[in-house]
């Protein structure tokens, strides 16, 4: 069932709880509203539940207008965060509470194939006090669907639950949607969650729409500074407009305190109208970043590493007229790369081009680090600090700050020439022991993972991370 929302807005007391938007929420997709406390996503949900009116706008179901209509007469379901499951009776009769008062048949098949969906058969007799957090959980969730709702709302259903718990009641909920093909509609403030169950997202902040789409889409490509901020660690440093195109593909920035040009893809950049001169909040994701010593030996064995001339690889080039097909390079290449082979995903980004002897996409091959002299990386492109250098690649000089622990990677931060700070998270399974606070790093990443929003929107350059 297609949910469909025309200027829907809400006020409480004259405050704005929604400003007017506009929202779509296709048939049988998984759909997660995410914001802060306060965003708006709770009252969306109820809007289209129908426990609250809109001030302004529609609600339809396929079309239906039931703006009107009450919450009974809505082919909706909702699992509220607490579960509202009733003490004294037990799980069967929680999850067939609603189809004796419907007066519904089949009762029996129904509920034993719900309890059997949440496998929670052999719980059947027990009372809700007998069961853990996440086992209630699935008894409110057996209880909305048992219904055959074609909508269901998820009220932060997740956020009672401890961190293990949340993760496996998150498996679940995908199987449960995989399996009845329903509508799910799933607010939350956690951005692992939101990205984990969704098909689709939209996100919200103080009570507007910022933006929707693909988890992958949002994560990558943010319209606003809170986006970023919102679905995981970005650095968001400022910048200035160097040019507003390059040959169509390209855009150019510079930051203060680096005399070198950091390149983007045109179409990553999120500023309308941006020209030389214009302060942006250049974005990178911290994963995206490699960290290196200044006698060039990488710090990140799983990005820029040297392979083994028994196994000799090249770079990709751009097959004339098709920008979507790439195939290794072979010529003029030098030795070890007269064997070219062919790995899948690994591309150069349109408009990009390899040399001899560079790095591209994971590939290296002879002269890909910068020799050091007295401990100091030489000028990248002739400049002193930063910039695209002969690898192709963005280039930021800086002096490492501090170093973490997380567990799965390494958090390094870097601070720049222009103070700054970078977040950098990477693997730890080659810890470099040089890596230590104060010393001359230079931090590198793949153009083609930089994006560019427009700096009124953000905070500042020094906020490196999403909380």
């Amino acid at each position: 069932m297609t949910i469909s929302l025309a200027g829907v807005s809400k006020a409480f007391g004259g405050h704005p709880a929604l400003r007017p938007l506009d929202l779509t929420v296709p048939d049988g997709c998984y759909f997660a509203l995410l914001g802060a406390s306060g965003s708006g996503k709770t009252t969306l949900l109820r809007l289209i539940a129908g426990l609250e009116e809109p001030t302004t706008g529609t609600v339809t179901l396929d079309g239906a207008d039931i703006t009107a209509e009450p919450p009974h007469r809505r082919p909706v379901n909702t699992v509220f965060q607490h579960y509202a499951l009733f003490p004294h009776l037990d799980v069967w009769e929680n999850v067939a509470f609603g189809l004796r008062r419907r007066k519904a048949t089949g009762v029996r098949e129904r509920v034993r194939e719900m309890l059997d969906l949440v496998e929670l058969g052999p719980y059947a007799r027990r009372r809700p006090r007998e069961l853990s957090g996440g086992q209630q959980q699935r008894v409110a969730l057996a209880r909305a669907l048992v219904n055959r709702p074609r909508v269901l709302l998820l009220d932060e259903p997740l956020a009672a639950l401890d961190p293990t718990l949340r993760r496996q009641l998150r498996r679940e909920l995908k199987r449960a949607h995989a399996e009845t093909g329903v509508t799910f509609v799933h607010v939350t403030h956690d951005q692992e969650e939101a990205l984990a169950l969704a098909d689709r997202l939209a996100v919200l902040h103080e009570g507007r729409l910022e933006q929707t789409g693909p988890p992958e889409v949002l994560y990558e490509e943010p319209r606003t500074a809170h986006v970023a901020r919102l679905l995981g660690a970005a650095n968001l440093l400022e910048a200035e407009a160097e040019t507003e195109r390059h040959d169509g593909a390209e855009a150019r920035l510079r930051l203060p305190g680096a005399h070198g040009t950091l390149r983007m893809p045109a179409h990553r950049c999120r500023v309308p109208g941006v020209g030389p001169g214009r302060t942006v909040l250049l974005g990178i994701r911290p994963e995206k970043l490699s960290l290196h010593h200044p006698d060039g030996e990488p710090a990140d064995p799983a990005g820029e590493v040297e392979r083994p001339p028994a196994e000799p690889e090249a770079p990709y080039r751009e097959i004339p007229g098709d920008e979507n097909e790439r195939e290794p390079r072979t010529d003029e290449l030098p030795e070890p790369y007269a064997a070219p082979v062919a790995v899948p995903g690994v591309g150069l980004g349109a408009g990009r081009r390899a040399e001899p002897g560079v790095l591209v996409g994971g590939l290296a091959g002879p002269g890909t680090e910068p020799e050091a002299v007295d401990g100091e990386l030489p000028p990248v492109n002739g400049t002193e600090d930063g910039g695209a250098g002969p690898l192709g690649l963005n280039r930021i000089r800086g002096t490492l700050v501090d170093t973490s622990y997380l567990g799965v990677a390494l958090q390094h931060t870097v601070r720049t020439p222009a103070g700054a700070l970078l977040t950098v998270h990477q693997p730890h399974t080659r810890r470099d022991p040089r890596l230590t606070p104060g010393v001359p790093v230079e931090v590198r990443w793949d153009p083609a993972h930089t994006f560019a929003l427009p700096a009124s929107r953000g905070a500042g350059a020094d906020s490196p991370e999403a909380e």
